[in-house]
């Protein structure tokens, strides 16, 4: 069996090729069980999560994630998502490779924020605002700016200190990356809005939201966790990664069923409906898209499938 390290696994992901091959996958018939999502309360300490995510597709490969999500590894140093990725083969169940978890999750979800961009945003986006200075952060300004034009970018987070870090490593002459604290005034400029955080109050007003912006919620992923208002979900045409696994753990989903602010039926279209061609993308130049991810195990499958034919 092969041990695949991160440096291993961010070399062998170009956002292009990635972004390609999950438009492949979601179009192919792989199995996913609803992952397994365990809260683990530790002694005075925030709830941590366990999570188990199983996909394959017969004769070929049999792949399983496990991760881990503790929310206060910021302040020991360590990133808050933390696993690694089992790859099988299909026919015989032997196992082929042990890769890590951390950098898989951080490219494909990316990577997945930015498939559904190509259908969501609009083609001349050239403004990113970047809420959040998590270790997706970098991922997520990387894979927008592979698929759109985007040559200008504001970084926002609670601590004007990683703010200013992670844009000044970005930071280069043909690609403007600066750090702001007015989140207001970013988020009413941008172009594409994207946010990667474990926020459970809102953060961008859906009154901020401007005519042809395109709204990527990525960090969110249990109920309680919220990263945008009621009135951004009102006014967006609304899609997301699966049904299932957003409308049973995304706060930015679930909590709007729930009052009735949302109906189901509108959710316009998930990453399976849009890479077939079964639902339409952005329909107009005005239009406010939003899409929220959770992350699916189809998206680790393709991923890993990748990284194998090029280490």
């Amino acid at each position: 069996m092969r041990i695949i390290q991160a440096a291993e696994v961010d070399a062998a992901l170009d956002y292009e090729s990635l972004v390609e091959r999950l438009r492949q996958a979601f179009r192919r018939d792989i199995t996913v069980p609803l992952r397994h999502h365990h809260s683990i309360e530790g002694d005075g300490t925030a709830v941590a999560t366990l999570l188990l995510m199983p996909a394959w597709q017969a004769g070929r490969h049999i792949g399983i994630k496990m991760a881990t999500v503790f929310p206060e590894n910021g302040a020991r140093g360590l990133p808050a998502v933390m696993g690694a990725y089992l790859l099988l083969d299909g026919q015989t169940g032997s196992p082929l490779a042990l890769i890590d978890g951390p950098a898989l999750t951080a490219r494909r979800t990316a990577a997945a924020s930015a498939l559904a961009s190509s259908y969501l945003s609009r083609p001349d986006s050239e403004r990113l605002l970047m809420v959040g200075t998590g270790a997706l952060a970098p991922h997520l300004i990387a894979a927008h700016a592979a698929l759109r034009p985007i040559h200008n970018v504001l970084v926002w987070g609670r601590s004007e200190e990683k703010a200013a870090k992670l844009a000044k490593s970005l930071d280069r002459p043909d690609f403007r990356v600066t750090p702001t604290t007015d989140l207001e005034a970013a988020a009413r400029g941008a172009h594409i809005i994207s946010c990667a955080t474990l926020s459970t109050t809102p953060l961008i007003a859906g009154d901020w939201l401007q005519p042809g912006q395109h709204l990527d919620l990525v960090g969110g992923f249990r109920p309680d966790m919220r990263e945008t208002d009621d009135t951004a979900i009102r006014r967006a045409r609304v899609f997301v990664d699966t049904r299932a696994g957003v409308g049973a753990e995304a706060g930015d989903i679930v909590q709007p069923i729930e009052s009735g602010v949302l109906d189901p039926a509108d959710i316009a279209a998930d990453l399976f409906e849009l890479t077939r061609g079964d639902r339409a993308g952005r329909r107009y130049y005005d239009q406010i898209t939003l899409f929220k991810s959770t992350g699916t195990a189809v998206e680790d499958l393709a991923a890993a499938e990748l990284v194998i034919e090029r280490v």
